[in-house]
């Protein structure tokens, strides 16, 4: 039996008081406090899991009305979102809104994640690095791309930019359980279980692309992907379970004629699809 679309489903209006903003972090210092300030100010429910950071990350943000969860040792990103998913289904929110500690999200981007989120209600929504693409790193783009081909062998549909951290989860993707996969694979695992499970969609909401430059950006402290690593991690734990599902041509098929779905309605990006046709 073929799952309902996610857009079929009631879901609430999501509002900033509705809503909780998860920052995992590890050692984040240099940009922590900028990070929740930019949230906050769109957002009053902040959670920051801070996994065993040795920098002071914690510290810098104590003075601050946010939620802090320690982990005592490093336990990798999936285990931050876990927890932190947790933490706000504990508070009664109804969707987490996810963000990086590094400084390469904008708590700006926050309303128009929230704008898209309640015009496809129950899908997962995704900050795409689409604009300012000059700003990132060759190496980083082609891992992208290269990415956004894996996840889809694994949901049956295309994503924008399917490797942002920017997120908007609705509460019943969240709630999922057994969840397979750590570090960076946990959010590749999350879409494509909410696809698998509940039939969840992603739109992609066009962001800007912010890395270090050499003229007047601000610094960020190297990223803790590493490309051929983590998305060696990624593409074989996708593919393994892509061959445990069989079917991969139907699923060939069907990503194909599920192109994907971004919400502009500035009209920068050519590819978006009209809401009607994707209910």
């Amino acid at each position: 039996m073929q799952n309902p679309s996610p857009a079929s489903i009631p879901a609430p209006t999501l509002t900033p008081e509705r809503i909780a903003v998860v920052i995992p972090a590890l050692n984040e210092a240099l940009r922590i406090r900028d990070v929740v300030l930019s949230a906050l100010r769109h957002c009053p429910n902040v959670i920051v899991v801070d996994d065993g950071s040795d920098d002071g990350t914690a510290e810098a943000i104590t003075d601050l009305p946010v939620s802090v969860l320690r982990h005592a040792t490093r336990m990798g990103k999936g285990a931050g979102l876990r927890d932190g998913f947790a933490e706000a289904l504990r508070l009664g929110f109804d969707a987490v809104l996810s963000m990086d500690g590094d400084g390469q999200h904008d708590g700006n981007d926050i309303p128009r994640l929230l704008a898209a989120a309640n015009r496809y209600p129950g899908w997962i929504v995704i900050g795409a690095r689409l604009r300012k693409r000059a700003n990132q790193p060759t190496y980083r783009r082609l891992a992208n791309e290269f990415g956004d081909w894996g996840i889809t062998w694994g949901t049956g549909y295309q994503i924008a930019d399917s490797q942002s951290g920017q997120r908007l989860y609705p509460a019943a993707v969240c709630a999922l359980t057994d969840i397979p996969g750590e570090d960076f694979v946990f959010e590749a695992q999350i879409v494509m279980s909410a696809a698998q499970r509940l039939g969840t969609r992603c739109v992609s909401v066009p962001i800007e692309a912010r890395y270090n430059q050499v003229h007047g950006a601000p610094t960020f402290r190297p990223s803790h992907f590493r490309p051929l690593r983590d998305l060696w991690r990624i593409t074989s734990h996708i593919v393994a379970q892509c061959v445990r599902r069989g079917g991969l041509w139907q699923v060939r098929r069907q990503a194909r004629a599920n192109p994907p779905v971004i919400d502009d309605p500035s009209g920068e990006f050519a590819s978006a699809a009209p809401l009607a046709q994707t209910q």
